[in-house]
C-alpha cells in the first residue's frame, strides 16, 4: 500500500502545572516554582538535557507573571530591565560581551522579590562566559538539576506526549518504546514523533507491530 501524504500537523504540548510530571529527579525544582512568590533567593539556575522539563517549568512561572527571554536574544540594545525574569538556554548560545553584560546586570539587580531564573543544559559551572565575574555569579546561584529520569517518569512522559497528539495506545506499546530507546526525555519525544508520522503516512494506529517495524528500520540504518 502506498504511503499517504502526511500534512505538517503541529502537536502543541500542554504546559500547565497540572500537566507537569513530578518525579524524584525534579521535585525540588518543582517545589521552588510552586513556592513563588515566596522565594528565598534572587537567582536560581535550573539545568538538564533537552526534553527534561525546563521550558515547561518556565512556562508555569510565566503564567504566574514572569517575563521570559532567550539568552540568544540578549544584545547590545535589547534585553529585559530587571523584574521577575527567566532567561532560557544560557549555555546554548555563544558568550559575548553584550550577552554577558545583560546577564550580569540582571543578576546584580535580582532579589527574592524580583528574582531571576536561568536555564541551561549543563551544570552552571560549565557555562562559558566572557566576563570572569559572571562565572562566579553563576557558581554562587542556587541550582537544581532535572537529570536522571526514572522508569515511572519516562512512562508518564510517553503517555503525556501521546495524549498531546490525541493518541491512545496500550500500555504494552509504551513499554516496548521505552525498552528500545536511550533513556532520555528527548529520545522518547523524538521516537513518538517518528511513530506518529509513520502511522499517519500508512493510515494505521500506533501498535506493537508498527513500533517494532520502526525500531528495526532504525537499527538497520545504524548498522
Amino acid at each position: 500500500m502506498p504511503s499517504q501524504l502526511v500534512l505538517p500537523l503541529i502537536s502543541t504540548p500542554s504546559l500547565s502545572r497540572s500537566d507537569f510530571i513530578v518525579a524524584p529527579g525534579n521535585q525540588q525544582a518543582v517545589a521552588l516554582i510552586d513556592s513563588w512568590p515566596n522565594w528565598p533567593v534572587g537567582v536560581v539556575v535550573i539545568y538538564g538535557p533537552s526534553g527534561s522539563g525546563k521550558t515547561h517549568l518556565v512556562s508555569i512561572w510565566q503564567a504566574a507573571g514572569a517575563r521570559v527571554v532567550s539568552a540568544s536574544a540578549l544584545g547590545e540594545d535589547r534585553g529585559p530591565e530587571g523584574g521577575t525574569v527567566a532567561v532560557e538556554d544560557v549555555d546554548s548560545c555563544p558568550a559575548t560581551d553584550a550577552r554577558d553584560a545583560w546577564l550580569f546586570r540582571l543578576i546584580e539587580g535580582a532579589s527574592p522579590a524580583a528574582p531571576l531564573l536561568l536555564t541551561g543544559k549543563e551544570t552552571r559551572q560549565a557555562w562559558q562566559t566572557v566576563l570572569p565575574d559572571l562565572a562566579s555569579r553563576f557558581s554562587a546561584a542556587l541550582s537544581f538539576s532535572l537529570w536522571k529520569p526514572d522508569d515511572a517518569l519516562l512512562e508518564a512522559l510517553a503517555g503525556k506526549l501521546l495524549a498531546d497528539r490525541q493518541l491512545a495506545v496500550p500500555p504494552a506499546v509504551i513499554t516496548r518504546i521505552l525498552q528500545s530507546l536511550e533513556r532520555t526525555p528527548q529520545a522518547v519525544r523524538d521516537f513518538i514523533s517518528r511513530a506518529d508520522a509513520k502511522a499517519l503516512s500508512e493510515g494505521r494506529p500506533i501498535t506493537l507491530a508498527l513500533v517494532r517495524e520502526l525500531i528495526a528500520r532504525e537499527d538497520d540504518g545504524l548498522s
